[in-house]
């Protein structure tokens, strides 16, 4: 859709040359499910003044006159003519649940991932919102207008008049019963006041559940050495301009970047106006959150551990503008604040900012587009950027401002790699830690330190196979092994949960010798105890930090020295800030480094330098120390050293030579269905369409496939995919667009479509 058409749909439209007696008010509706078309419906005269953009109407649909809900996206003024028009039966929000700028984001959702549009609507507002979740349906009483002034006139018993005295001098209104304890009465007398329409009634919904905001001691700012107030400049100059910037934050880690978020925001809120802080992991939220609280005072934090009811409160905080500061996950991107002045991605690299389900969105694209279209800074922070925006700075399209100090003058940490190749030979090397790792973590220890221990791998063993027939425990539903969970007692899928109690034999030779392999936390936990029976040691991943809170309690306890050690996946890599810690040992470096993934080396990096800047950031120095079987490899060699200059360049120069983002755009679709030679006929079909529909639009692409996914069988469908490349943005996505809206599938055929992809699996 052009910009001149999204102008249109939300500008004030060009009047219509008749007679004002025939215009009508028609609202252009969209559905979540269903229908995927816009519809039309009349706006009844009794709801004139109810409905508006952005609210959700009870509609009548089709020849039957099936109650839908949907969204009401437009308002237009035109004659009928001849065209009759189903009403609209009822609006069911008193305001609008999407204002404008946030209709535009997800008009421009629609067209930019190839999904619809209600679709969009349906996943920016949560769930507990649309339930209105934590409130219940009150009645209010208020004195009618006709009788303000006149109570002395009228010849009520006493009790009467005294009801309407205490309503006529109320502020607001009451209920009945707060009414009635106010008259000292009972609710008989209200009644009847009630019935000879002397006391009117309304119906509303009041929230029950209230968010506290606890009062923390207030944190003075932090002095800015040269590189960080360089950086604030960057971003205050757009911001007191009122324009909008894109500032890529390049700052190593420990640089001190938080701190330049929350002066610039400090800014923004003193004039009146709201900031969004995005984080890529729930495990950052709880600090993020502590150190915004103790500058800000009141901070709305929105994650997937929130009950509906918490959600609904805090939107309905931030839609009237009662908190300055949002802190969340990709989805509070969204947020409803109607003041914005500035949006910060932390750690922007993080592939946790891409949805994987519909609609497939990053928040990072996302957030520029809504800055962009709000006129407001968009800040992208991180120790090591994505080639995309690294790309896009180098072009000129971000400013791109550098900080490549700690604060303090705090050295980096050494990082040293441990080929595991040669440790594997060593006589006495038995289990995931190396005899350099374990003597650092000796001395570590002994020196009152801390420990970190990172190991991208949940579960205990990571796959299961019997020595004598050679059987590998497989999920049935996927082509994926089942791995070990020795707390659980069983062996799961962790992709479609399917579990099983762990195997005491095999199943299929029944031979007692069944061995399991390969280590995940779980086990790594079990070694660090063993091994080091005098600290203690704490697990962070999704098995162990599924209770609310947990995230919180966990990192609490590290930070006050409960704990020696921790162990972890990816989520303990990045954000966290703990002082005391003088070791990182990264168990595996080579988990991701070799997927089928032209980003496994991006991902491999990011993770190993965002792990290394988890020590030094205190008064004692780090150190880093890295197992790998591949110590040669340029990923690892640049992390290392701590160059991001050194890994961009090379792995640019990758990029380009096979035409991979950023330097073309991508859109893959995966088709999936229960029998295979069907569903790879019908992907086979979907790729001619594609050739043909490219070819006669002229975009030039590149497909790859059809061909089987990575994982080629999941949750008991195969899989096949189709990865188109193509400079054109605009025209793959058009071409992509046309293939696929006419698409229909085989009978339990399934296909998504996926653009600007991050999970190529």
């Amino acid at each position: 859709m052009t910009e001149q058409t999204q102008q249109n749909l939300f500008g004030d439209e060009s009047p219509w040359e008749v007679d004002d007696a025939e215009l009508r008010t028609v609202a252009v509706v969209v559905f979540a499910s269903g229908p995927q078309e816009e519809y039309d419906y009349l706006v009844p005269d009794t709801l004139l003044d109810v409905v508006q953009a952005g609210c959700r109407v009870k509609v009548p649909l089709g020849r039957g006159n099936r109650p839908m809900t949907g969204y009401c996206v437009r308002l237009e003024t035109k004659p009928l003519g001849a065209r009759r028009l189903k009403e609209i039966e009822d609006c069911l929000d008193d305001v609008p649940l999407v204002r404008p700028p946030l209709l535009r984001l997800t008009q421009w959702m629609s067209g930019y991932y190839l999904c619809e549009w209600g679709q969009v609507l349906e996943s920016v507002v949560p769930a507990g919102v649309r339930m209105a979740a934590g409130t219940k349906l009150t009645t209010l009483l208020s004195l009618a207008d006709e009788y303000r002034g006149k109570l002395a006139e009228l010849p009520l018993p006493k009790k009467q008049k005294r009801v309407l005295e205490i309503l006529q001098a109320a502020l607001h209104a009451m209920t009945p019963q707060q009414l009635a304890a106010a008259a000292q009465c009972t609710l008989a007398p209200i009644t009847t006041l009630r019935r000879k329409g002397m006391i009117r009634s309304q119906a509303v919904r009041l929230q029950t559940t209230e968010i506290e905001h606890p009062v923390h001691a207030r944190e003075e700012n932090h002095a800015l050495n040269a590189d960080q107030q360089q950086a604030l400049d960057a971003v205050l100059d757009p911001l007191r301009g009122k324009r909008h910037e894109t500032i890529l934050l390049h700052g190593i880690t420990g640089s001190g970047k938080t701190e330049v978020y929350i002066r610039a925001i400090q800014e923004v809120v003193s004039y009146g106006r709201q900031a969004i802080v995005l984080v890529p992991e729930i495990s950052l939220t709880p600090q993020v959150r502590e150190r915004f609280r103790a500058r800000f005072g009141r901070v709305a934090v929105l994650h997937s551990h929130l009950t509906d009811a918490e959600r609904h409160a805090y939107w309905q905080q931030i839609s009237r503008g009662e908190v300055p500061v949002v802190v969340g996950a990709r989805s509070a991107v969204f947020a409803p604040t109607p003041h914005l002045g500035l949006i910060v991605l932390d750690e922007e690299h993080e592939s946790t900012f891409k949805q994987e389900t519909a609609p497939r969105y990053h928040a990072r694209d996302v957030a520029l587009f809504r800055a962009k279209s709000e006129n407001v800074p968009l800040v992208l922070g991180s120790a090591t950027p994505s080639l995309e925006s690294f790309a896009r700075a180098k072009r000129g399209e971000f400013k791109l401002i550098e900080m490549p100090r700690r604060v303090y003058d705090r050295p980096l940490p050494d990082v040293l790699t441990i080929d595991l190749r040669h440790e594997s030979r060593e006589r006495g090397f038995r289990g995931a830690i190396s005899r350099p790792l374990r003597t650092a973590m000796e001395k570590a220890l002994a020196d009152d330190g801390q420990v970190i221990l990172l190991l991208n791998r949940r579960g205990y063993s990571t796959h299961i196979q019997c020595p004598a027939c050679g059987e590998s425990l497989k999920c049935p539903n996927c082509d994926i092994s089942l791995t070990h969970h020795r707390h659980l007692a069983q062996a799961l899928c962790h992709y479609c949960d399917y579990e099983i109690p762990a195997p005491r034999e095999c199943p299929s030779c029944r031979s007692p010798e069944i061995r399991f392999g390969g280590y995940g936390t779980e086990k790594l936990e079990y070694e660090v105890n063993t091994r080091f029976p005098g600290y203690r040691c704490l697990r962070m991943d999704t098995d162990s930090m599924q209770k609310p809170g947990s995230h919180e309690r966990a990192l609490a306890q590290f930070r006050e020295g409960e704990a020696q050690i921790l162990v972890g996946t990816q989520m303990i890599a990045k954000g966290l800030d703990f002082p005391n810690v003088t070791l990182v040992g990264v168990v595996n470096a080579d988990t991701a480094l070799h997927l089928p993934d032209f980003r496994a080396a991006e991902r491999t990096f990011h993770l190993l330098v965002q792990v290394a800047g988890r020590t030094g950031r205190g008064d004692r120095e780090g150190r880093v120390l890295v197992q790998t079987l591949s110590p040669d490899h340029p990923a690892v060699q640049a992390a290392a050293r701590h160059d991001y200059r050194m890994f961009a360049d090379e792995e640019l120069r990758n990029r380009a030579e096979w035409g991979y983002p950023p330097y073309s755009s991508m859109v893959r679709l995966v088709i999936r269905g229960p029998r295979e030679p069907v569903t790879k006929e019908f992907a086979q079909y979907v790729g001619k369409l594609l050739t043909d529909a490219t070819a006669a639009a002229g975009v030039p692409t590149k497909l790859l496939g059809p061909a089987p996914a990575p994982i080629a069988r999941l949750r008991g469908l195969h899989r096949f995919h189709l990865q188109l490349q193509s400079t054109d943005a605009a025209g793959l996505h058009a071409a992509v667009h046309t293939t696929t809206a006419e698409l229909k599938p085989p009978e339990d055929v399934q296909w998504i479509v996926d653009v600007d992809p991050l999970d190529m699996l």
